[in-house]
Parts: C-alpha cells; structure tokens; sequence
C-alpha cells in the first residue's frame, strides 16, 4: 500500500476570536475563511471532515511532488490572506469580529503514512496512528501562529531539505515530544507580504451632485451599532420588511461592499448590491442599490445612524433614484416619490415596533 497526504490548515487565534466578539459574525467569518481555502485546494485532496477551525484533507495512496506540495500550501496562504484583505477594506460593519477579523493568522500540518479508514454512518473517514500524529503536530513549540509546518516523514517522501529557502519558504529544523516519543519536523514562518495576494482597491464612496430626493428621519430606542445589526443582517429583514415573500442572500456571508440580495415579492426579484457613501463625523453608513426598481433606473437608499446615547440612536434614510428615458421620469414624478415614501415609512414604522418588540421580549 503506497503512503497517502495528510493535511490540515489551521484558522490561529480562532478561539480567543470567537470568545472576544459577536458570536454570529465570528462565526460568519470563519465560515467564509474555511470555504476559501476549500476553493484553494489544487491537489485533489479530498475533505475529511471540518473541526471547527480546521479543515482535515488528505489523498489517499499518493503523496504530491514537492513542487505541488509547496505549490499547495502557498495556493492557500495566498487565498486566506487575500480574503483577509478583502474583509478590512470592503468593511462596513463596526462591530469588535468584523474589525479584527485582518488579525486570524494560518498555519498548515502536513504529514504521511499509510492510512486507515473507519466508516460512520455510511462515512468513511481516515483512522489511526498517521491521523493521531497528524493532528498532534498542531501542538507544536513553533513560535508563532503562521507557518507551514511538514513532518520529517513527509520531507524525505518527498526529498524536501530542511534547509530549503525560496521568496515564501525559510525551513528550519524543530522537533517535539509526544507522549514520550520525539516527532522531528521541519516548518517556515510564512510572511504574507511574499504572498501574490490579489489586490483590492479600496471602495470609493458614492458622491452624489443632487441633494436626495427623499429623506425619512426616525429616533430608536436602541445603540446605533445594534440598530445598524437589525438592518444589514437579512435574517432580520422578514420582522420589518412587511410585502416582502422573502430575501434571498448568501447565509455565510458577513455583510460588506460589494455583498448581494434580493428582495422577493410577488415572484419577482428586486436585486440589491452593498455600497457606501461618505459618512459624516459622528455616523455610521449602509446602502444598497439597484437597476430593478419597477420605476427608477438607478435607486439608492443610504441608512445613516448615529448615536444620541448609549441606548438611544437616530436613522436618518437618504433616497436617490434616476430614470433614464423620458417615460419613466415621468411615472416616477407622477407616482414614484409618493410610494417610495409611503413604502419606506411603512417600513420605518415596522422597523421601530420590532425594535421594540425585542426589549419587551427582552431578546
């Protein structure tokens, strides 16, 4: 039987993460993050299983070359890290798990032997002393949080030196006791700013020449940041948004610029985008915009909140909306503004009784 991969990346500082900010964007986060570096895996490696931080891969019977193996790893530093970047400039969510989410590090163990298999419940999942040694090389005396660390069994599989040194690798020798028996392995610091990360421009915000054509201005009873949560997660929208069958959007996905929703009713899609414009000193901003409004070609709407206290905010709603032809700036001057406005106040109002309808559940 020929030796098999495995290898597991590893999220850093998941823990104290997920202890130190709101749980559901944490979660969210790392969510996205593990689906990343599945989307990296160019190997084949097949998924074993998801350990909360972790993701477990392995290839059964075939060891990768060292140029793919090293190719591999890089191809998921490179992503997560990218992702990273993506979260802190495309960000628009104040809260503690959204800002520190630039600060999650990587490591990679990768190790191999010859495996084992044990099925549960029709799964058949890798079993034995090769997948213990693996998942105890994550206990290692390495000094820091990002690394690729390579077993010496897995270095000389694959004649790998422990002296071997490119842009992103530094090997180095170290070793650790496990259970009374020395595992060696070799591992490099890996430094993202080696990486061929992909390369985001940070948003620049909307400007508009025109003041807004509507304005809708409403007081709650609640922090301004827990205020902006009710509005941006699209779990929520369902307790307000009266008329609407339902939102359609990406469960695993924190909301940011450039993230996507559609509001459903009566069968058709009304398709929405994340963007921003320039908040005042002393606010927070969420827009959204589309080109399916059934009147406007283009429709903006800019949720502005600001804090009057700590337990009490203000939702200041700007609408811009433009028409191209000729037609449609007539409906929209005929009857447009007057059922924008009577929708967004309806929707204000029930925005307002379901705020309040938490602290009396106390919720």
């Amino acid at each position: 039987m020929s030796k098999s991969l495995l290898f597991i990346p590893d999220i850093s500082g998941y823990t104290k993460f997920i202890q130190t900010t709101e749980i559901e964007h944490s979660q969210h986060v790392i969510s996205e993050l593990l689906e990343v570096l599945v989307n990296a895996n160019t190997q084949d490696l097949k998924l074993a299983e998801i350990e909360g931080d972790a993701l477990f891969f392995y290839k059964e019977n075939e060891i990768p070359s060292q140029e793919n193996l090293l190719a591999q790893i890089e191809s998921m530093f490179t992503a997560f890290y990218s992702h990273l970047k993506l979260f802190e400039k495309h960000r628009i969510c104040p809260c503690n798990a959204c800002a520190t989410a630039p600060n999650l590090q990587l490591k990679i163990i990768a190790h191999s032997g010859h495996l084992q298999h044990i099925e549960v419940q029709g799964t058949r999942k890798p079993f034995g002393e090769q997948v213990i040694e693996a998942h105890r090389l994550l206990k290692n005396s390495v000094a820091s949080d990002n690394y690729a660390l390579i077993s010496r069994k897995l270095a000389l599989d694959i004649q790998l030196s422990p002296y071997y040194s490119s842009k992103i690798y530094r090997f180095r020798q170290g070793s650790d006791q496990y259970d009374g028996r020395e595992m060696e392995y070799i591992y490099s610091i890996i430094d993202p700013e080696e990486l061929p990360l992909k390369t985001f421009i940070q948003p620049k915000p909307l400007e508009f020449d025109t003041p807004p054509d509507l304005i809708i201005e409403q007081e709650f009873p609640i922090a301004a940041e827990e205020l902006m949560e009710d509005i941006t997660n699209y779990t929520m929208r369902h307790f307000w948004q009266k008329g609407v069958d339902r939102v359609e959007y990406n469960e695993h996905e924190v909301t940011r610029i450039g993230t996507e929703h559609a509001c459903v009713i009566n069968g058709k899609h009304l398709d929405f985008v994340t963007v921003s414009k320039r908040p005042e000193p002393g606010t927070m901003v969420y827009g959204e915009h589309t080109q399916s409004h059934p009147l406007f070609d283009d429709f903006y709407q800019f949720y502005i909140f600001s804090s009057n206290s700590k337990d009490s905010s203000h939702l200041k709603i700007e609408l811009y909306w433009e028409s191209k032809n000729y037609f449609k700036r007539f409906i929209g001057w005929l009857i447009g503004k007057k059922a924008v406005e009577k929708n967004s106040k309806k929707a204000v109002e029930s925005l307002l009784e379901y705020v309040k309808s938490k602290q009396k559940s106390g919720i």
